[in-house]
């Protein structure tokens, strides 16, 4: 199996989602990751029992760990801690903002005893700042980046349904991660990455400021619509179900008009001639639309599509999600059994087949203190 970061040590003092997230998929490409956690374990292992009595989300974001338990708060324990760090090569953590500093392992503190580590420090708002000291979890910095105001229907903002500020955090994290790891190739001195969610999302949310900004308006919210193009968006089909399309150039317009609305005529009707007429006459030109979709079932009616070449898919429910034809999978060991999961998203031309274990709360805690402490 082609591994990457194989020889890289990653030591991570994490819990939820932002850090394991980074951490799992530095794993997922050879990186050997010594999860630290209580006594009583990661809280995510349990926000639920979905997965054969084992949370879906602790399941989802810590295969290829080791888990060892400590407390910071302990001698001995702190002492395994940093003989860890002496040999990391990355240290990540996802505490409390000063709370790893006034446990004596903050960032600065151990480059400077350490200067090949890199440092990976992940929090709610960052290192400083008004909001530094603000308990943030996923859901509220949606709602403080403006992003629940641009999501919804009309009638009322709405969340992301999955944690998209933790993962965008996360992935950041793995980005300074790698670029750290690339210095130091060149220079031999670790560096410290600082992420935090509120900046992950305040730079996804770039396009609706600078709309704010320029135009003085936002984007509005159109539930399974785009803002800012038409026809963009869902459609009911005659059978119940519904297709999304989308029309992204004047060729394609004509296209569909032609081809599927059957009035090559209407892409010259100056309601919609171009993508700001139809944006604004958007009302009109789904009535003529849904007039004609309703007269199809969802299957016939996406093979026209197809033949037309318009962008098209189906507005699908997590089941039909499950039994998708494009979804790779990856096994994964867990302590109760086999799963499932979705595979990485980067494909290296020789990818691994199935991703490492998940571990119980410290499981190799034995092991690790008789390699570190000789104990």
């Amino acid at each position: 199996m082609f591994a990457p970061l194989d020889g890289i040590l990653v030591v991570s003092m994490e819990q939820a989602v932002a850090a394991p997230f980074a951490s799992s998929r530095l794993a997922d490409f050879g990186a050997r990751v010594i999860k630290l956690e209580r006594a009583d374990g990661d809280f995510a292992r349990r926000y639920d029992t979905a997965v054969k009595g084992q949370s879906a989300y602790f399941v989802w974001l810590n295969r290829g760990k080791e888990s060892v338990v400590v407390d910071i708060k302990e001698a001995e324990d702190r002492d395994l801690i940093e003989r860890m760090i002496a040999r990391a090569d990355v240290f990540i953590q996802n505490l409390a903002p000063g709370a790893a500093e006034r446990a004596g392992f903050g960032s600065r503190e151990l480059r400077a005893r350490h200067p090949r580590l890199i440092t990976c420090d992940i929090s709610g708002y960052g290192e400083d700042g008004p909001y530094r000291d603000m308990k943030a979890y996923d859901f509220l910095i949606q709602v403080e980046t403006g992003l629940a105001s641009i999501t919804g229907g009309p009638d009322e903002p709405s969340r992301v349904g999955v944690s998209l500020c933790d993962i965008a955090a996360g992935m950041y994290a793995i980005v300074g991660i790698s670029q750290a790891l690339l210095e130091r190739h060149k220079t031999g001195r670790g560096t410290g990455v600082q992420v935090s969610l509120f900046d992950a999302l305040s730079d996804w949310m770039s396009v609706p400021l600078l709309l704010q900004e320029h135009t003085g308006k936002a984007p509005a919210r159109v539930g399974l619509n785009h803002p800012g193009i038409a026809p963009y968006g869902a459609y009911p089909c005659g059978d119940g179900q519904h297709v999304v399309i989308s029309i992204q150039n004047e060729r394609e317009w004509q296209s569909l008009c032609a081809e599927i609305l059957g009035d090559p005529a209407l892409a010259d009707d100056s309601r919609f001639a171009t993508n700001e007429r139809r944006v604004a006459n958007r009302a009109a030109l789904d009535d003529i639309i849904i007039t004609v979709f309703r007269s199809l079932a969802r299957a016939p009616l996406m093979e026209r599509l197809k033949n037309a070449q318009i962008a098209f898919g189906a507005l699908n429910s997590v089941e039909d999600f499950a039994k998708h034809p494009q979804l790779r999978r990856w096994p994964v060991e867990t302590p109760k059994g086999a799963v499932d999961l979705v595979a990485s998203p980067i494909r290296l031309s020789d990818e691994p087949t199935r991703a490492r274990p998940i571990p119980t709360i410290g499981q190799h805690s034995a092991s690790v203190r008789r390699e570190f402490l000789g104990r």
